[in-house]
């Protein structure tokens, strides 16, 4: 079979013959006991003596462009055999919109009591997932490993012995759930449409290990000027309706509120959002503290300025402007209507009577000459064409357009004091060669050049940056028509200091031998096994090493500053441990010989020099004789 195969980021534009994918998503259920009452800011939803089950969820890097199913079952189990539902209505949730945030998915209220194990049910009947195929999003089929349509998939997680969940009055708990399909999520570019082979695999863990921003939705139920807080009723992934539960968001002086297009700050604007009433939509962005149990948000949106309210709304990259006309690419669509519309590719005509905002500078005056290519954007405007066009239209000449914080990932060519150049592999995780950067210099000579692309970093520290150096810089493009620089640096990040992620793969048969070495020292990978697929690869925030070209195999020992999690999944079932000499000599009394191991991925530091991946989360995937 004439197949491709990528890396799980193939930002490069390298294609290989079978396309293996990186996607991963986390459940994360926040259970504290309801007091019958009081402020303790994440609301008591009854006086029933039972825990409160907060659901959030995010996900990691990866290279679909769409991951759309609908989750409609979480349980938890007590070792007596009680099983609770947690989720009170089933939900559809694309994958892939959580990649740079968290969102709370639910509330639910769950007895007193000791939980060992937990099951997902995911239904993939009226399942949307898109890959990316020569830079352009493209639809896939979806089977399992017998090459079946998937209908359903329930897969059991089991926790470890010393590790068990327990609910009780004023004991909070966090739950974490990584929705990881890297070890065995097989995409075949080769047919038309691409062939997804789907075989989720799920870990858990009771601490929180998300570090992103979270996002809370729903329309607004009531406000507490006295104790700078609001109520809303949550409705995760754009939901118009459906019981998720509720919960309280804090606010405080540093507050930002956008209302109708309109930029307030701390007590104001939730006095104004008092004013707009119960029912206003709503969406915040902030962070959860544990220990205090509250959510402290520093960004609130409401009325108009939340997507499919007052208007349609898409949120992508600009890939091209020609004058006033851009084309956006990755753009999921909110509509007024409530439905949500996925199209790769809309145009956006703008005009002087667009409004044009920047995310975390509400008091600039911006106008439509800042929307430059490659800058991130959310476009509030009106759809005037069939959602069902490949290349959706939509007119934003009396809406607005939100500048987002963009990310650039590359290699460093070279840097001075507020200076710096790379050459770009991707844009907010697209791949380069899909930007067409003409007009976006001063002349045509000084268009920004990708693999020369200019940023300005003022006073940021580049103490650690050097020529060769795999980087992230987040900011904002600079105006269209106004390089160089071409970009406008807010953060700088060293990939080698923040989270790698290292993928391999065996194959269907898998193999019994895949390391050199095994123990509670770490766990070291046999390079040489011929079994080994086209999937090696650590990935540095979408920078890709091949394992083969490192000096040596790598060393995967276990994190010691953060909590830890790994897991060994055989057939439906995922066994999950804390302790990394359990999960070791677990792993290795199971590579009896007679099983195989399919896939591997880990995730946490990665140090060059050492040549060491520091882990705080590990998956494999074992097969047993006989077993697809």
């Amino acid at each position: 079979m004439n197949s491709q195969r990528m890396p799980m980021n193939h930002r490069n534009g390298w294609l290989k013959p079978l396309l293996l994918l990186l996607m991963s998503g986390v459940f994360a259920w926040l259970l504290t006991a309801c007091s019958g009452g009081g402020s303790s800011g994440v609301d008591a939803l009854n006086p029933d003596p039972e825990g409160t089950v907060y659901v959030t969820f995010t996900d990691a890097e990866g290279d679909f462009i769409r991951y759309s199913v609908d989750i409609v079952s979480l349980t938890l189990e007590k070792a007596n055999g009680e099983v609770v539902e947690t989720l009170p209505n089933a939900a559809t949730l694309d994958f892939t919109q959580y990649i740079d945030l968290t969102e709370f998915f639910t509330a639910a209220q769950v007895p007193n009591g000791s939980y060992v194990r937990g099951t997902i049910t995911l239904d993939y009947t009226d399942a949307d997932i898109q890959v990316e195929v020569n830079g352009a999003a493209v639809p896939a089929t979806v089977v399992d490993a017998d090459g079946l349509p998937i209908t359903t998939y329930e897969l059991k997680i089991e926790l470890e012995d010393q590790d068990h969940l327990v609910v009780a009055p004023g004991r909070p708990g966090l739950l974490s759930v990584d929705f990881d399909l890297a070890a065995s999520h097989e995409v075949d570019t080769a047919q038309s449409p691409p062939l997804v082979t789907a075989m989720p695999f799920l870990v858990a863990d009771i601490d929180p290990v998300d570090e992103k921003d979270i996002r809370l939705r729903g329309p607004l139920a009531a406000v507490d000027l006295d104790a700078l807080t609001y109520t809303i009723n949550i409705r995760p992934w754009h939901r118009p309706d459906g019981d998720f539960g509720r919960i309280t968001v804090h606010v405080d002086d540093s507050t930002e509120f956008e209302i109708d297009g309109t930029a307030y700050r701390g007590i104001e604007g939730l006095r104004v959002l008092d004013t707009a009433g119960a029912g206003t939509p709503t969406v915040a962005f902030g962070t959860l503290t544990v220990a205090e149990r509250y959510f402290l948000a520093a960004t609130v949106r409401a009325g108009d300025s939340v997507p499919g309210s007052g208007f349609d709304a898409a949120k992508g990259n600009a890939v091209a402007r020609n004058g006033n006309l851009l084309t956006i690419r990755g753009a999921t669509i909110v509509r007024r209507s409530g439905s949500i519309v996925f199209n790769d590719t809309i145009e956006v005509l703008i005009g002087d009577d667009t409004r044009v905002k920047k995310a975390g500078y509400p008091d600039d005056a911006l106008d439509i000459g800042a929307i430059s290519v490659g800058q991130r954007i959310q476009v509030f405007g009106e759809v005037t064409s069939d959602p069902a066009i490949p290349v959706l239209e939509m007119d934003a000449t009396a809406g607005l357009v939100r500048l987002l914080t963009t990310r650039v990932t590359g290699t460093v060519n070279d840097f001075s004091t507020g200076y710096l150049s790379m050459d770009l592999q991707a844009i907010d995780r697209r791949r380069i060669s899909i930007f067409n950067f003409a007009g976006t210099g001063m002349t045509p000579d000084q268009d920004a050049d990708p693999s020369n692309y200019e940023i300005a970093t003022g006073n940021l520290t580049l103490d650690t940056i050097r020529p060769g150096t795999a980087a992230r810089v987040f900011g904002f493009v600079r105006p269209f028509g106004a390089a160089p620089e071409d970009f406008e640096g807010r953060t700088v990040v060293n990939l080698s200091d923040v989270r790698a992620k290292l993928g391999i793969g065996w194959g269907s048969a898998g193999t019994a031998t895949p390391f050199l070495s095994i123990g509670p020292d770490g766990l070291l990978l046999d390079l040489d096994n011929p079994a080994i697929g086209e999937r090696h690869h650590i990935v540095l925030g979408g920078v890709i090493l091949n394992l083969f070209d490192l000096p040596a195999s790598p060393l995967i020992v276990p994190a010691q500053a953060r909590p830890m999690r790994f897991a060994i999944k055989q057939g439906h079932r995922v066994q999950v441990f804390r302790n990394f000499e359990r999960f070791t000599e677990t792993l290795s009394r199971l590579l009896d010989g007679a099983n195989t191991m399919r896939g591997m991925y880990a995730s946490g530091g990665y140090d060059q020099a050492t040549n060491t991946v520091i882990a705080h989360v590990i998956g494999v995937q074992i097969q047993s004789p006989g077993e697809n």
